[in-house]
């Protein structure tokens, strides 16, 4: 894994920093952006297992890579989502668009 970023087959794992600010955010999304059009990814699974702070960017970036992800007819997932980032994605409505794992789904073969 390269700067919390990893291809596995079509997938994007994208690896939340503890913190995701607007900086971070905005870092995410440049380089995940490039690698969707350089890559075949299909799915983005954001993995929050270190993630204990995040805001509207956050929010923001998030949303950016599904709408990106849902007109290429991808999935965008969250996985190890504290019960405060959980909070965040419940009231911002995001976990309404995606789904949301304790690990990683049974179906998934990247690992």
């Amino acid at each position: 894994m390269e700067n919390g970023f990893q291809i596995k087959g079509t997938d994007l794992i994208i690896s939340v920093p503890a913190e995701l600010d607007h900086h971070n955010a905005e870092m995410i999304r440049k380089s995940s952006d490039q690698m969707i059009q350089n890559r075949n990814i299909r799915r983005i699974i954001f993995d929050f297992q270190k993630t204990v702070f995040m805001d509207s960017s956050g929010i923001g970036m998030i949303m950016g890579r599904y709408k990106n992800m849902r007109f290429m007819g991808g999935t965008v997932i969250a996985i190890r989502v504290s019960e405060r980032v959980r909070r965040i994605l419940t009231l911002s409505g995001v976990y309404k668009v995606i789904d949301i794992y304790e690990g990683l789904p049974l179906q998934s073969n990247i690992f």
